[in-house]
């Protein structure tokens, strides 16, 4: 048995993530190898791989990956260090080796099929739609050709989904029969959004419809040509901007047609916060989450901070399955790792924030940035700032499309009889929607 430690790769991608090994940094080795990965050597992308994960305590992708570096000509080699990387969450590193062994076994449904699953955690969907269709003869319709219209639609080929979603007979196994519910309201969305929406590259309320059932009240002001196509990255919040989410909401309803008769609190700090501020803006009596109170508004400051607070994720599990009249809203979501549950409203998509009460950056009084204190005060206090802020427009750089709010009223109006159906199932994919993200 050799050492890995008295070999180094050659390849000078992969010796720049040796060298953050030498110095301990797994994280950074990682963020290496992500650049490239798809063309390293095999052999010695394992033997970097094999020494992360032994430094990690992965003993399964160490030895999947010992195997490949010794064997890298071999198919079940390089089948199960594939299936290792995708359990261990880094799929990337599974697509070169999956991509090589199905080229070895055409016919593998097998192999078929993981390297589908790593392309669609890495949000590949169009390389999935490609591989799903080179192998199209061999299909099986479930889950085969139901992966193909998923990651159709994924990759906003709508045509093309629907062509398949055609040739798709009903599930004989009843594992998929929610898949093939949640699939028919997908492609109803679609075809409901699509009337009023482009359903592009760049419409993200659209898709954001079409993948989950959520309305997206705002999009980021900043950036939208440089990457960012109506989502934000960092995000430190306002009063302004929960004020002008909670307005926005309000005409949600309006235009739907919804009267619910209370705000429902979940226990977390921001969400009372907000939820006490969407209560006296809605006149309405704001209560303690209760699963199944009927024809309520839930309101969720982040719903990722919910699952850390007092029985959050006993609530969430209860937020799945849809209580009739209840509506979910949420005002920041994370995009980039999405909360277990999908909110049916969202203010804004994020992939990191600082609420407005929380220890936010500032420029002190030397002219440094420092980091201030957390507001303290009680919720009521905050939530009556909230209520007292500026719901004007961002204008932001000046180079984001229009958002009118007749256009959002206009686009809930059009979709409002598949909006609130369903469960809550949380979001795999950001969906054909490209934005920049930190890594």
């Amino acid at each position: 048995m050799f050492s890995r430690r008295s070999r180094r790769p050659k390849n000078p991608e992969l010796l720049k993530a040796w060298s953050a090994l030498d110095e301990g940094d797994i994280p950074g080795a990682l963020r290496q190898l992500r650049q490239g990965a798809d063309d390293l050597p095999l052999d010695e992308l394992a033997l970097v791989v094999a020494r992360a994960a032994g430094s990690a305590g992965f003993d399964d992708l160490r030895t999947a990956a010992d195997a490949l570096n010794a064997r890298p000509e071999r198919t079940r080699a390089r089948y199960d260090f594939g299936y290792a990387c995708v359990e261990r969450g880094v799929p990337y590193l599974a697509i070169p080796a999956l991509r090589a062994a199905l080229r070895q076994a055409p016919d593998s449904a097998g192999i078929l099929r993981e390297l589908v699953s790593a392309y669609e955690r890495e949000g590949r969907h169009r390389e999935a739609v490609e591989v799903l269709t080179a192998h199209e003869s061999g299909l099986a319709d479930w889950p085969d050709r139901y992966l193909l219209v998923f990651n159709a639609v994924m990759a906003g080929d709508l045509a093309l989904a629907r062509r398949h979603d055609a040739r798709l007979p009903d599930p004989q196994d009843a594992v998929w029969l929610p898949a093939r519910a949640r699939q028919r309201a997908l492609l109803e969305r679609a075809a409901k959004a699509g009337e009023v929406s482009p359903l592009d590259a760049g419409d993200l309320r659209g898709w954001q419809y079409v993948i989950g059932g959520t309305v997206l009240t705002t999009l980021s002001p900043y950036g939208f040509d440089a990457g960012m196509t109506g989502r934000f990255a960092w995000l430190q919040d306002s009063h302004d901007q929960c004020l002008r989410g909670l307005t926005r909401l309000k005409a949600v309803l309006d235009a739907a047609g919804a009267h619910p008769t209370s705000v429902s609190l979940l226990p977390d700090r921001g969400s009372r916060i907000l939820g006490l501020a969407a209560a006296r803006l809605l006149d309405l009596p704001a209560k303690p989450f209760a699963p199944d109170r009927e024809d309520t508004i839930v309101v969720a400051y982040d719903l990722n901070e919910v699952a850390g607070a007092d029985q959050g994720p006993e609530i969430l599990g209860r937020l799945l399955e849809r209580t009739p009249g209840q509506i979910l809203h949420e005002h920041a979501s994370n995009w980039t790792d999405p909360p277990v549950v999908t909110a049916d409203s969202v203010t804004v998509l994020h992939q990191s924030v600082t609420a407005p009460w929380e220890a936010r950056m500032r420029v002190g009084e030397n002219g440094e940035v420092e980091r201030g204190a957390p507001d303290g005060r009680p919720e009521e206090e905050i939530a009556a700032d909230v209520l007292a802020a500026d719901a004007a427009p961002d204008e932001g750089d000046g180079a984001t499309p229009a958002d009118p709010l007749e256009g959002l009223t206009g686009f809930v109006s059009a979709v409002r009889d598949t909006w609130l159906r369903g469960d809550r199932a949380g979001l795999s994919s950001a969906g054909p929607v490209p934005s920049s993200r930190f890594l």
